[in-house]
């Protein structure tokens, strides 16, 4: 079952009132929990190279005050030097081990390094890094992987970073409460080490998660590539249909850039 929010949540009106999730969009996702913000690969400039966001300007005002970052590849669109600054250098950030150097010569202090199967406390709550099937290294030759990330407190939350599906999905988590997956790209197709709609579905039969939100589409596009909303929102509403026939146990949300999706009565007991 495919259920859309109703207009766009203000990021930071309603703290405190239990766990939420609110896409920033592309693969920006603040997740709220026990008292604790997290936001994951935070990109947020208008341009980027050869990609323009075409959907939604990012509230950055309301990014600042997080407890931490955590980072998933090198990718520039998944790691922004200039992105991660504007939300603030002394920010605790948490990047796929081999990335450390890299941002500390930038200025950030406060970093931490996870392998896949290797977690940290962020005030309380736990963030585990796991696999991701995706070559996530940096151009010029910085060769660090990619990661995903399983945050687990008062609910139980997957985001997947960039991965194409992979042996031991079923096992990322038992009793999750929301996946985060991604479901195209900026581009007309997506590449090997990505998920697109259909296997984006496919990993629900594997992740068994209460309910699914698709990111990583409609945000950017490469320069030249039509951007009208039917296009951008393709993909989304291809995922919603895979879904539904695939894993129709599993609550698809659909939410446009700025939406936010209140957690509180979602979990049923999952424990980090």
């Amino acid at each position: 079952m495919t259920q859309r929010p109703r207009g766009h949540g203000s990021i930071d009106a309603v703290q405190g009132q239990g766990p939420a999730i609110t896409w920033v969009g592309h693969s920006t996702v603040l997740l709220e929990l026990d008292g604790v913000r997290l936001l994951t690969d935070p990109v947020l400039r208008e341009r980027m190279v050869h990609l323009r966001r075409v959907s939604g300007s990012a509230d950055v005002g309301a990014l600042h005050d997080v407890d931490a970052l955590l980072i998933s590849h090198l990718h520039y669109d998944h790691l922004d030097v200039k992105s991660l600054r504007t939300v603030g250098r002394g920010s605790r950030v948490v990047v796929p081990a081999g990335a450390a150097d890299m941002l500390r010569s930038r200025g950030f202090e406060h970093v931490t390094e996870l392998d896949a199967g290797e977690d940290t406390d962020v005030n309380g709550v736990n963030v585990s890094a796991t696999h991701a099937e995706h070559g996530g290294n940096r151009i010029f030759g910085m060769r660090v992987g990619a990661l995903g990330y399983l945050v687990s407190g008062s609910v139980r939350i997957w985001f997947a970073g960039d991965t194409d599906l992979f042996d031991g999905m079923s096992h990322v988590a038992r009793d999750l409460d929301v996946a985060l997956l991604p479901v195209a790209g900026w581009g007309p197709r997506v590449p090997r080490g990505h998920l697109n709609p259909e296997r984006a579905a496919q990993a629900l039969t594997l992740l068994h998660p209460r309910i699914a939100v698709p990111i990583h589409w409609g945000t950017y596009r490469r320069v030249g590539l039509p951007s009208g909303e039917d296009v951008l929102r393709e993909p989304a509403d291809l995922f919603a249909r895979f879904a539904a026939d695939l894993a129709p146990e599993v609550e698809v949300r659909i939410l446009p850039v700025g939406g936010r999706l209140e957690l509180t009565g979602v979990h049923q007991g999952a424990s980090a």
